[in-house]
């Protein structure tokens, strides 16, 4: 796993410095992945067994509505609450 996060933090080196970006690092235990800009998710499901490339994904908009969006962005900054932003310059 931490090499892959390794990995994410390279792919995502030219993103360090753009203006409202941020990248921060967390020790949670993950369920899914959430990619979140603005109100607007990406949540990659884990499937076991199946590379995160493959598995699933959900495209959800964030309403004032009680809904799937509004349950992932509540966990999303839960997570966001407990993490460490990284270095900004070169990885």
């Amino acid at each position: 796993m931490a090499a892959k996060a390794r990995n994410a933090l390279i792919l995502y080196r030219s993103l360090r410095d753009a203006q409202g970006v941020e990248i921060r690092l967390h020790r949670t235990v993950l369920y899914n992945s959430i990619y979140r800009a603005d109100d607007q998710l990406l949540v990659n499901t884990h499937a076991y067994g199946t590379p995160a490339a493959n598995a699933p994904f959900m495209h959800l908009t964030h309403t004032d509505d009680q809904g799937p969006a509004d349950a992932y962005t509540t966990s999303f900054e839960r997570v966001w609450d407990t993490t460490q932003p990284i270095h900004q310059g070169p990885a």
